[in-house]
């Protein structure tokens, strides 16, 4: 499968504003502003500070925007931005690049406004973006013949089907039994351990052989399929029958290859350049949330919230981040390195999903913990914002 790569693809010369000349400018601004708005909007209202006005429960609110809000828009710009490097195609820009993005803002408010609107006409507002989304990229991919990549809309499909379950649940048109959601996240995963899984290990490469290394991350080999192959599984065991004992065996075999893989990419050598180091540490995030997830059915102490924020907050919390930087820098001509406003988002969101972490292991910090997660949160991607805003908003540096 190929990667995300730094190189610049074809663009029409175009009028008009530089964020709508690529897919990642408008998105990873809107994934970055919506994830520092939702979680304040949602502590706010798990403390009974405000009343939302969405006809679905406030957790359930939380856990739809983070992945099909939040997470949604940060993978459509990776999407938009890679697919024209793998198929050789000219990207979307512009007019029908703004009605996607519309699209995915048309979602968020019709959501959070549901209980004004009703559940049926937001499911099928909020269900346009995916929908839209996945007949973008099977377009860009059956025109450009570009078979290898046919598993990306085939992870699209799979999330557009995942919301339109927890929209059925939340409707009550189906039992609520967090079907939806669960595919969602074991999805995102599955993708984060495929995607990962090649810009990490190469990153980390084309790194150290600058620097005239010799010990260089392992290639792809049979440790990396056998890993792909038991996170699928575990994923669709635990979307399937999330108490199971054979799928608390699956995650925990998918965790402990997980953590293999990881061990060979040399992150230790990456710790002068964040921008690198960062890839490795949200990627440690997914070994941990698998290995929790398994040893909770056995281990009470360990509840499911302990691993889902692991693989949430700490792995695709960190690893948006990390895509987004290293993306915004490169495709808008800027050096690959990171500056003291990149450290620093990346520190407030360790900090954040560390924090999360800790909440759920000590209930009588809960409320205080919750804070600061949340505030480090809203620093990490409010954050970004700040520091990345002006590169997507004006056109590229010159060489």
């Amino acid at each position: 499968m190929s990667t995300i790569r730094t190189a610049v693809p074809r663009y029409r010369p175009r009028q008009g504003p530089a964020l709508l000349d690529a897919g990642f400018r408008p998105f990873f601004l809107a994934a970055a502003l919506w994830a520092a708005a939702a979680l304040p909007l949602w502590l706010l209202a798990f403390t009974g500070g405000i009343e939302l006005p969405t006809a679905l429960a406030p957790l359930t609110w939380h856990i739809h925007e983070m992945l099909y809000g939040f997470v949604a828009a940060t993978l459509a710009g990776f999407l938009l931005t890679a697919i024209p490097n793998w198929t050789g195609r000219l990207p979307l820009q512009g007019r029908p690049l703004a009605l996607l993005v519309l699209a995915w803002l048309a979602g968020r408010l019709a959501t959070a406004t549901s209980g004004w609107i009703g559940a049926g006409p937001a499911a099928a507002l909020d269900l346009l973006f995916l929908a839209t989304m996945l007949a973008v990229v099977l377009r860009e991919i059956v025109a450009g013949r570009n078979w290898k990549n046919l598993p990306m809309a085939g992870a699209v499909a799979l999330l557009l089907a995942g919301n339109a379950l927890m929209h059925a649940e939340a409707a009550g048109l189906i039992p609520d039994r967090g079907l939806g959601w669960r595919l969602a996240l074991a999805v995102l995963v599955l993708l984060v351990s495929l995607i990962g899984g090649r810009i990490i290990p190469s990153f980390t490469r084309n790194w150290l052989a600058k620097r005239d290394a010799t010990a260089l991350p392992a290639p792809f080999g049979r440790l990396d399929s056998l890993t792909l192959l038991a996170t699928a599984l575990a994923g669709a065991a635990w979307t399937a029958d999330p108490d199971g004992a054979a799928t608390a065996l699956l995650t925990l075999a998918a965790g402990a290859l997980q953590a293999l893989r990881l061990a060979r990419w040399r992150a230790l050598a990456t710790l002068a350049e964040p921008l690198v180091w960062i890839l490795h540490l949200a990627y440690a995030w997914l070994p941990l949330g698998l290995v929790l997830l398994g040893l909770g059915h056995w281990w009470p102490a360990l509840p499911p919230s302990l691993a889902i924020h692991a693989l949430t907050a700490g792995a695709l919390g960190s690893i948006t981040l990390a895509v987004m930087t290293r993306a915004t820098l490169g495709h808008t001509g800027r050096p690959l390195t990171a500056g003291a406003a990149t450290l620093a988002i990346y520190l407030a969101i360790t900090l954040a999903a560390a924090t999360r972490l800790a909440a759920v292991l000590l209930p009588e910090l809960m409320l205080p913990l919750l804070a600061v997660s949340g505030t480090a949160w809203v620093a990490a991607f409010a954050g970004f914002a700040l520091a990345y805003g002006r590169a997507l908003l004006t056109p590229r540096a010159a060489a």
